[in-house]
């Protein structure tokens, strides 16, 4: 069995940065530097689904400011 069939039983978390650009990550390690958990725990396909459900919006936050600065201004 070569390591791609192997059953993956990591517990990922789903991380988050400072322009809410979604993550996943091994649950047991610490988050890489910039990021934060988003409060979501489990195994990959369960992470991604999360995150697919709330990343509605792939723009940074700081694109999002500034066209609605621009879109109100």
């Amino acid at each position: 069995m070569n390591r791609d069939e192997q059953e993956d039983t990591t517990v990922y978390k789903v991380i988050l940065n400072a322009e809410e650009q979604y993550s996943i990550w091994p649950a047991d390690r610490e988050n890489p530097l910039g990021w934060r958990d988003a409060g979501k725990t489990g195994s990959k396909s369960e992470c991604l689904a999360y995150i697919q459900e709330v990343w509605t919006d792939m723009r940074p936050l700081s694109l999002r400011k500034k066209m609605e600065e621009e879109h109100d201004g």
